[in-house]
């Protein structure tokens, strides 16, 4: 008889101010309705202790990072999984001594830490000044092994790069995830990337044959409008729930993973990978180091 290994996938979407206990508490309310709806993992929007302060540099928001050790929103996030047999990965703005991460922390259904991951990819540009906030991070990517399965955790930017998702996936992932804080670009209004976000995540699904959930906010934060849907979406990349443009509340979808790792291993992604021509995958020039050496000449001339 075939193995079965349930798991009910939630993200949470709303709007966030400056009011940290207010935008907390809101989000817990949220993670609950989803857990009473059944959810095991539930997904939260990145930064979601507050507004998204990154559109401006401003040295003043430094003050409201944190470290890991007796973080408050942490704390509680660690009682209610603790209560409610819950996985989330809960997103901070760490402060490690003098450096600062754009952090996770993966909270598992016994309320532990698991650990944290460091957002890797730090975007910089009109309305996303992320760089002057954040250090690339040094943890490399993640996969924890939860009470609800293997999940992987990707932080927003992160979501647009294959390699990450791959890179979760070759560790063990069997659901990746994605808090998020992404919308409207400043300096082009006519750019909405809505779609392409979506898009790229979806392909990431479809290519590593893994169910994958990404929670972004919503509402106009000075000027900059986060657009929201939120969605999870099967190891084929169809959409099988999302939360809309402008809406709060959240979105969930049930995955077997059982039957999902036999799709992947009869699918053969994996199997018929060739790792001895990706080498250039991790250089910048675009060539294989072989060809690299080789400068153009034939049979040593």
């Amino acid at each position: 008889m075939s193995e079965i290994r349930k798991v009910n996938v939630a993200v949470v979407q709303t709007a966030f101010a400056e009011d940290i206990r207010d935008n907390v508490d809101r989000t817990m309310y949220l993670v609950s309705e989803a857990a009473d709806a059944g959810a095991n993992v539930v997904v939260v929007p990145e930064l979601f202790e507050g507004g998204y302060f990154c559109k401006h540099e401003d040295e003043r928001f430094f003050d409201l990072a944190q470290p890991l050790k007796n973080h408050p929103t942490i704390g509680k996030f660690q009682q209610l999984c603790a209560q409610r047999r819950l996985v989330v990965p809960v997103s901070f703005f760490e402060r490690d001594g003098q450096s600062y991460y754009n952090s996770i922390a993966m909270v598992d259904g016994d309320g532990s830490v698991l650990g944290v991951y460091r957002k890797s990819h730090i975007p910089d540009g009109p309305g996303y000044e992320e760089k002057f906030y954040f250090r690339p991070g040094d943890t490399g990517f993640r996969a924890w092994e939860t009470c609800h399965g293997v999940v992987g955790a990707g932080i927003c930017w992160d979501q647009w790069f294959p390699e990450a998702a791959r890179a979760m996936v070759l560790q063990g992932a069997e659901v990746l995830v994605y808090p998020s804080a992404i919308g409207s670009e400043p300096d082009d209004p006519d750019l909405d990337t809505r779609k392409a976000w979506q898009r790229v995540m979806q392909g990431h699904a479809v290519a590593n044959v893994v169910p994958l959930a990404a929670a972004n906010r919503v509402g106009n934060e000075n000027g900059q409008t986060f657009y929201g849907h939120s969605f999870v979406c099967d190891h084929r990349g169809e959409i099988v729930d999302q939360v809309g443009d402008g809406e709060h509340g959240f979105a969930m979808a049930s995955f077997d993973l059982a039957e999902i790792r036999r799709n992947r291993a009869s699918f053969g992604l994996f199997r018929d990978r060739r790792c001895d021509l990706y080498g250039s995958l991790v250089g910048g020039s675009g060539l294989t180091a072989e060809a690299d050496s080789d400068d153009g000449d034939i049979d040593g001339e």
